[in-house]
């Protein structure tokens, strides 16, 4: 995209951790937006400029998945999303050119979802962070189709899973990450143009069903996403937000994968 490039700033002291390092207190007024671990891990960012910096010690530095998830992913991500994206959380496949967001609560599916559909055809764009271009006069949101995070329960879901190693996140959830490329039939993209958007409800039993779902209550939903930055920022966050929501609203009450990727392909085909 022909936007201005976002800066960060990483330095690296010698000391080591003072025993094991607390997720960072974040912290934010105005455009200013503070991130503490403790006095050798913190970092500062200005939101409006696009620069962020941060000190971490070394020991940090090499615990790659922690400095990435604490550090590096997450001042990255807040500065691209107050300067040019909205977030989103949901899911992001593909049918034929139609973008679908999965939507839903954690636990709802929204990954396993992804995966299914993903397994018979459909492109792949994200598991569960969509960003929404706020730049584009469309629906265009872009996510990471590289990677894909399960919960431990998956294996069941997925016989060719079950050999994939279950470690722990640095949030302490027990987890299964993969790489797409692993998996050389699946389609990847890393956008799509958003025609539907489905919240996701999972039942015991049941045959998969579609009902309109309110615009007002996934108004609400989408704009928790919205906690940082000026008042006139979150107004254009706002406004992104009721541009994605002229796509087709629905709720998908399901059970099982095969027959809810079935009857989402209907969807994305017939509009119906």
């Amino acid at each position: 995209f022909p936007e201005a490039p976002i800066t960060l700033h990483v330095g690296v002291t010698e000391s080591a951790n003072q025993g094991e390092l607390m997720p960072p207190v974040c912290r934010g007024r105005g455009n200013l937006v503070s991130q503490v671990s403790d006095p050798g891990n913190f970092a500062v960012t200005d939101l409006s400029r696009g620069f962020s910096f941060c000190w971490v010690t070394q020991s940090t530095a090499q615990d790659h998945a922690l400095f990435r998830y604490h550090f590096l992913d997450g001042l990255t991500l807040i500065m691209l999303v107050y300067r040019y994206l909205t977030a989103v959380h949901a899911a992001c496949v593909s049918w034929e050119g139609h973008g679908v967001l999965l939507c839903g609560e954690s636990g709802a599916g929204k990954s396993s979802l992804a995966f299914a559909c993903a397994n018979r055809g459909w492109t792949f764009t994200c598991d569960d962070a969509s960003e929404l271009v706020r730049s584009h006069s469309d629906r265009v949101v872009i996510g990471n189709p590289y990677s894909m995070r399960f919960r431990e329960n998956a294996l069941e879901l997925f016989p060719e899973l079950r050999h994939e190693r279950v470690i722990r996140r640095v949030t302490g959830d027990m987890a299964v990450e993969l790489s797409t490329s692993d998996f050389p039939g699946i389609r990847v993209s890393p956008q799509a143009s958003i025609d539907y958007i489905v919240f996701l409800n999972r039942q015991a039993s049941g045959a998969p069903s579609l009902r309109p779902f309110p615009r007002e209550m996934a108004m609400r939903v989408f704009e928790q996403t919205i906690c940082y930055g000026e008042p006139s920022v979150r107004v254009v966050q706002r406004a992104a937000l009721r541009r994605l929501l002229t796509a087709d609203l629905y709720e998908l009450t399901y059970s099982d994968l095969d027959s809810s990727v079935a009857r989402l392909q209907v969807l994305a085909s017939t509009g119906r």
